[in-house]
């Protein structure tokens, strides 16, 4: 184990939505028997690292919060503190929420399929109000604030939701001695990794974070990275599946 605590980011095992070709977002899908297969295996590959999380830190939403359930149980030990956070909440994708990536690309065109998925400061179309009804009621948003519910969001705008929850609750944590973990989402990932890593527009636009892969930090006494980049606890396997997103429009 490093002298300070890790902070370890992993995307949520893949979701019945990722094998559907769908853009999820906010749609609380659940795991793929796939999508287990990996939770287990990043809690090997935790296990085999030394990395004994006290905090792990998840989404509201199912296909995070049963991740990390299957990480947690998986690893030997105390019981650990699991807490669901929705500023880790998936970015909204509006009127695409629950559309195929495919259909979309094809009745859109590919420039503004990649804009809206890609992009830091474009928006897709909101929900409709209908629809924002419907969000508002399902289990994952049930008594959340206010602003956890959006009709539709940019990347940009995940990176403003995240950053208090950085500040107030992550960095502390690791400070104190801490070792943590967040079960997010691949763009809420993108997002925290943009701050982490002080990224530019450029750079979190080719940013893939490929499912199931946890993603480690050193840092030092401030509870900061000492490093502006992370590293994979499996690299080839995660460049091999960050290489197929980005064939898939990225995510």
């Amino acid at each position: 184990m490093p002298a300070h605590p890790p902070l370890v980011l992993v995307r949520h095992g893949e979701s019945t939505g990722n094998a559907d070709g769908l853009f999820c977002g906010v749609l609380d899908v659940p795991l793929t028997d796939l999508g287990r297969d990996e939770a287990r295996q990043a809690a090997t590959l935790l296990r085999d690292a030394s990395i004994d999380p006290d905090l792990i830190l998840t989404s509201t939403l199912q296909r995070s919060t049963e991740s990390a359930r299957i990480i947690a149980g998986a690893l030997p030990g105390r019981p650990r503190i699991v807490a669901a956070q929705w500023r880790l909440n998936e970015r909204n994708y509006g009127a695409l929420t629950g559309l195929s990536k495919s259909a979309v690309r094809a009745q859109y065109g590919a420039d503004a399929f990649l804009e809206w998925r890609r992009s830091m400061d474009v928006r897709p179309p909101a929900l409709s109000a209908a629809a924002f009804a419907q969000l508002h009621r399902s289990a994952a948003f049930r008594g959340q604030p206010a602003e956890a519910m959006t009709e539709t969001e940019s990347l940009r705008d995940v990176v403003h939701r995240l950053q208090p929850l950085l500040e107030e609750r992550i960095l502390p944590a690791l400070e104190e001695g801490e070792t943590v973990l967040i079960v997010g989402h691949g763009n809420s990932l993108r997002a925290l990794r943009a701050l982490l890593e002080d990224l530019g527009d450029a750079a979190v636009r080719d940013l893939n974070i490929p499912t199931g892969q946890p993603y480690l930090y050193d840092t030092g006494p401030s509870g900061t990275p000492i490093s502006r980049s992370g590293r994979y606890l499996d690299p080839a396997r995660a460049d091999r599946a960050a290489i197929t997103l980005a064939h898939e429009g990225g995510t």
